[in-house]
């Protein structure tokens, strides 16, 4: 059985600055994802299989540098 093919999803905050940016899956996270502060410094990315986070999951301080890395448990 084939997965359906995933679509690029891009969310906007309310003053149309990129919130989130990333890939659908039969509406569902699937892929890489990153999240961004309303200043577009990026504030988390990392990994989704249909919408369980896995792997290695960043997270950035204010300036958009690496803050801690965090590995998802399968």
């Amino acid at each position: 059985m084939t997965r359906p093919p995933r679509k690029r999803e891009t969310h906007l905050h309310k003053d149309g600055s990129v919130r989130a940016k990333g890939w659908l899956r039969d509406g569902t996270l699937d892929g890489y994802w990153e999240w961004f502060r309303k200043n577009g410094t990026i504030m988390r990315s990392g990994h989704f299989d249909m919408g369980r986070q896995v792997g290695e999951w960043t997270t950035y301080n204010a300036k958009g540098e690496v803050y801690k890395v965090t590995t998802m448990k399968g």
